[in-house]
């Protein structure tokens, strides 16, 4: 088997749960599971969608958001076993696929318009 077969072979066995369609732009709660030791804990990760990439098994989409005046950005795979949900919270209007742009604003400047229903 070559290298490209065996690649699709993993893909094929991995399983993605549905989640709600988001995009960049978005501000979504991802619930987390955390392992510590022997305990298992939930923890929520609220921020912007700055993108989203790839496609099947290997998808990933990045969250940024601020904490203590600091942003701070994380990196998920979409077919994660330790994604517990994803919630959209609001839907932004924005004309980029990846909005890094976002990195160098601060304050209003980094507002996003809501998209109206």
């Amino acid at each position: 088997m070559s290298k490209n077969e065996l690649l699709q072979y993993v893909e094929d066995l991995t399983t993605v749960k549905e989640y709600p369609n988001f995009k960049a732009g978005d501000t979504i709660t991802v619930t987390y599971k955390i392992k510590e030791g022997d305990k298992e804990r939930l923890q929520n990760y609220q921020g912007i969608v700055l993108q989203r990439s790839g496609s099947g098994a290997t998808e990933t989409f990045t969250v940024r958001k601020i904490s203590n005046n600091i942003g701070v950005e994380r990196i998920f795979p979409l077919a994660s076993p330790f994604i517990d949900t994803i919630a959209v919270n609001k839907r932004g209007v924005v004309r980029r696929a990846r909005i890094f742009y976002l990195r160098a604003l601060r304050g209003k400047k980094a507002r996003i318009k809501e998209a109206r229903r």
